[in-house]
């Protein structure tokens, strides 16, 4: 059975198999026919390219099925090979436009712009007033337009932009595909620096190869200066490295040649070497300084180190940092040390010298920590840096600094108590004999007032005990007074000051008859000190001698006052027939305050905290001296004495009210003694003198830029004189003799500034347009400094002309009046300052008539000015006079020229010692230390020979 089955199923798949058309097994071969022939080919279909296109109607299923999947893969190759040349063509559109007209020449595939043309494909931006765009080749050749029939000068010359680059040239060429360009007659810039050449050539990478180019930092069309480049290779954005140069003024070629160089272009933060400078100093020899290297390690914080050498042996290091974080803090430090060695090795005036500098500043944000800060301002330096440091021998301010002082402080506030930890360390330098005050550390802790019987929820008035507060204020203090060489051996017990220090007010305010304001206060202070120093008198060497033990010892002291206040008004309206309508009022305000103190005698023998003992003298006299034990000690030590103190003090306030067209409310105040003060104490513990010296106060606010201000104190004890016709203060009052106070001096400052347009205010010269001008200015977001409107000796007008040449829109432009001519405009400033003291001369000749010492004079003038000559020219200069000496004080003076490109200053000093400093260098910073020229007076070149 499976036999015939397999039979069956063979003749059914041969059946098959002769039904296909296209086997040829059983066709009979005939005689080929010219019309059958042609026939035949009528049925066969073919392409463009002759090729024979199936027929797809005469196919089955399954040879259809084939059909498909073999086509499927024919166009998935055909579509790489295509997308492959694409790759290697042009990636993105490009974009062409032109104001004039565009011509396309079909046979050749050119494309003409012309009249402002512009072409633009991915970053490439191409403007020009000619361009001529192949669209096969992707080349774009682009020119500019002669101006007129003599074809000189060329117009709409192409700007090529590629990202953050653009290159300025008369002809460009520029392939879309490899990127690659040559360039005629090239300028483009580069961040200070601007770079022209005859021929430029640009690869792929954006790198520029130059021929016979030019590197100038001016940016005028003709520049004031140039370095000729024969060949160089500018990376934009990082550097230009050139072969032979030279140096090229005013178009004439300078004997200052290179064989090589480089010019840096980084915009990004990156590290290099620093060029140092080179020069003569009489004492130490040819010197190369403030070279080194510098460390970009990041955004956040950066490391300069510098170095010096002398051809005498002298050399110096200083390292210099800079950092920040946004919002956070931000600082600087600088640690520098120098080895100084002047005169000849072996010679008597030989001389080695070891000196350093620390300077470190740290600011932090505000934004930071509301509840905790640290800063710090730290400038410490050995006496002997300054004379050694070759910039503080020609900077006269520097060279005669006499103290130095640096703090660092933190702090911490703890809010939900009211809890304040703040921390300072101090240090105060006296350059002169290096003598050194620090304080190391000084911790304060600080409870801010609160109320102990105020309630929780307050209903209605407050009563009285719920108006008392209470405070506390803790001090703990280290400190030292040494000099500079033994700060570090100092003991820390023996020789250095601490201490702690409590201190706990209790106050109260309240209201008496709603008139009268009454304060009453109690304080208390708790001191600790590790020191005790007991005194007693010797004798056989009539000396004192101290005995010094070490431990705690605790003192404490109270005392207690009240103070009651008030303010009584008067007013008086003047008589409108003398003074007419235009004042309206004069107010006068009273403000009487009196005040009563108690303190115990803590100087009592049951306190401990004073002592005494007897001295006999070489002649048998006996005397006991009085002394604390704890004298020394960093709070001090209780008073000693009873206090009974009541304080009077008087102040005094006069306004007057006046009528005004400018004022809006349509009446202003004017001021006529904003304060008058009288203060005056007696002392009821005191048995001999209990009265307390007059001291008195005057304010007056007449102007808008100046306060007066003096205070003068008057004596209340009469001198009288003693058995041996010798002056001293005696018990009688000057007032119980019918004179007034003794007069004890006082001392008073003024100054003034005048310039033009004070003067033309005076006289009604000034105009409203002035005034607007100035304040247009002043709010110019572009203008350069900071105005604090705070009259001072610093000229508007001459800062103004210094960066006058810098600005390229206010330079060339004169200034014309209403007829037409120049304004003639010289701006200058003199500043005068005066300053007064007068004192009683106790070492003059006592007069017997009028009981009283001479009154000494001490006085101080001080003149700077400042002179304008022309936009760029300034001319400074300040002085003084030393009454006491009657000879000119510090004096100098310095000219400054701002020549476009470069800058030249020179200042000199002219007393009470002479030297000069001459600095000629480039504006430009990629340039300012390579073309510079600095001649500065040597140390000696002071000295006068006879």
């Amino acid at each position: 059975m499976r036999r015939c089955s397999f039979i069956v199923l063979l003749l059914f798949a041969f059946i098959f198999v002769l039904a296909n058309s296209n086997m040829q097994f059983f066709k009979r071969k005939h005689k080929t026919a010219t019309k059958d022939s042609t026939a035949v080919n009528d049925t066969i279909l073919r392409d463009s390219l002759g090729r024979i296109i199936p027929d797809t109607l005469r196919m089955d299923s399954m040879q259809l099925a084939i059909y498909h999947h073999n086509k499927a893969i024919d166009d998935s190759i055909k579509l790489d090979s295509i997308n492959r040349t694409k790759k290697n063509g042009i990636d993105a559109p490009v974009t062409y436009t032109a104001t004039d007209s565009l011509v396309y020449d079909a046979t050749s595939k050119v494309a003409h712009l012309y009249g402002n043309a512009n072409v633009k494909y991915e970053t490439m931006d191409l403007t020009s007033d000619k361009i001529y765009m192949n669209l096969d080749s992707s080349l774009v050749h682009a020119t500019g337009a002669y101006k007129d029939s003599t074809q000189k000068e060329l117009t709409g010359t192409p700007l090529f932009k590629m990202g953050n680059d653009s290159y300025e040239s008369d002809t460009m060429a520029f392939n879309f595909k490899t990127k690659k360009g040559l360039i005629r007659n090239t300028y483009t810039k580069q961040q200070d620096g601007f770079l022209t050449s005859e021929l430029s050539k640009r690869n792929d990478n954006g790198e520029i190869f130059l021929k016979h180019g030019r590197y100038t930092t001016c940016d005028e069309e003709h520049p004031d200066f140039y370095i000729a480049l024969s060949r160089a290779k500018v990376r934009p954005g990082k550097d230009v490295v050139f072969g032979p140069a030279y140096l090229v003024v005013a178009d004439v070629p300078l004997p200052f040649a290179i064989p090589y160089g480089f010019f840096p272009f980084t915009k990004s933060y990156s590290s290099g070497f620093i060029m140092p400078t080179y020069g003569d100093e009489s004492t130490r020899g040819f010197y190369l300084r403030d070279g080194g290297y510098y460390f970009a390690i990041n955004d956040k914080w950066d490391l300069k180190l510098l170095g010096e050498i002398y051809t005498k042996g002298s050399w110096g290091l200083s390292a210099a940092s800079n950092y920040r974080k946004r919002y956070r803090y931000s600082g600087s430090f600088l640690l520098s040390y120098q080895d100084t060695r002047t005169g000849d090795k072996g010679l008597p005036d030989y001389s080695k010298q070891k000196s350093f500098k620390i300077q470190w500043s740290h600011r932090q944000d505000s934004k930071a920590n509301p509840y905790s800060s640290l800063s710090a301002s730290v400038n410490f330096a050995t006496s002997s840096y300054e004379r050694n440091n070759l910039n503080s021998l020609y900077n006269p301010y520097t060279l005669t600094q006499s103290t130095r002082t640096s703090s660092v402080s933190w702090s911490t506030t703890f809010s939900s108590i009211g809890l304040t930890l703040s921390s300072t360390a101090n240090l105060a330098q006296n350059m002169q004999d290096s003598t050194i005050e620090m304080t190391l550390p000084d911790l304060n802790a600080s409870l801010s007032r609160f109320y102990p019987f105020r309630r929780k929820s307050v209903a209605g008035k407050l009563r009285w005990y719920e108006k008392i507060s209470v405070s506390y204020t803790g001090q703990f203090s280290n400190t030292i007074r040494t000099k500079e060489d033994h700060l570090l051996h100092a003991n820390l017990i023996k020789e250095w000051k601490n201490g702690m220090s409590h201190n706990i007010p209790i106050t109260g305010s309240f209201s008496l008859f709603n008139v009268v304001n009454v304060a009453p206060s109690f304080n208390f202070q708790d001191r600790m000190t590790a020191r005790k120093v007991m005194r007693s008198w010797d004798t056989a060497t009539q000396k004192e001698v101290a005995d010094t033990t070490y431990g705690f010892h605790n003192l404490y002291n109270w005392n207690l006052s009240v103070s009651a206040s008030t303010k009584l008004y008067g007013m008086f309206i003047p008589s409108r027939k003398l003074f007419g309508d235009k004042v309206q009022a004069i107010r006068h305000v009273i403000t009487p305050t009196i005040n009563f103190s108690y303190a115990p005698d803590f100087g009592a023998r049951r306190y401990g905290y004073w002592d005494s003992y007897q001295k006999t003298d070489a002649n048998g006299n006996v005397t006991w001296e009085q002394y604390s034990p704890y004298s020394d000690s960093r709070y001090g030590v209780p008073s000693i004495g009873q206090t009974k103190s009541i304080s009077f003090a008087i102040d005094n306030n006069i306004e007057m009210k006046v009528k005004s067209d400018k004022d809006s409310t349509g009446v202003k105040k004017i001021s006529i003694i904003d304060n008058l003060g009288l203060n005056m104490s007696y002392n009821a513990a005191e048995k001999e003198r209990p009265w307390s010296d007059l001291s008195m106060n005057i304010r007056l606010k007449w102007w808008k830029s100046y306060t007066f201000n003096m205070n003068a104190v008057f004596a209340t004890y009469a001198y009288e004189l003693g058995a041996d016709g010798k002056p001293f203060v005696g018990t009688h009052t000057e007032w119980g003799r019918g004179r007034f106070g003794r007069f004890q001096g006082m001392s008073q400052n003024l100054s003034f500034t005048l310039n033009p347009e004070k003067i033309k205010k005076w006289f009604g010269g000034g105009s409203d347009d002035d005034a607007d001008d100035k304040k247009r200015k002043k709010n110019d977001p572009d203008a350069e400094g900071v105005d604090t409107d705070i009259e001072s000796n610093v000229d508007d007008e001459m800062i103004e002309g210094q960066r006058g040449a810098k600005s390229k829109q206010k330079r060339g432009k004169a200034e014309t009046d209403d007829d037409g001519y120049m304004t003639f405009s010289m701006p200058w400033s003199l500043t005068f300052g005066y300053g007064i003291t007068m004192r009683e001369n106790t070492g003059g000749t006592f007069n017997t008539k009028t009981m009283r010492y001479p009154y000494k004079f001490s006085q101080t003038l001080n003149v700077s000015g400042n002179l304008r000559i022309s936009d760029g020219w300034n001319i400074s200069f300040s002085s003084g006079y030393d009454f006491d000496y009657h000879k000119l004080s510090m004096t100098t003076a310095s000219l400054q020229r701002d020549l476009h490109c470069f800058n030249m200053s020179c200042s000199v000093v002219l007393a009470p010692y002479t030297s000069y400093n001459f600095t000629f260098r480039c504006n430009a910073s990629t340039l300012t230390d390579a073309l510079k020229y600095d001649k500065r007076s040597g140390v000696n070149s002071a000295v006068q020979w006879y």
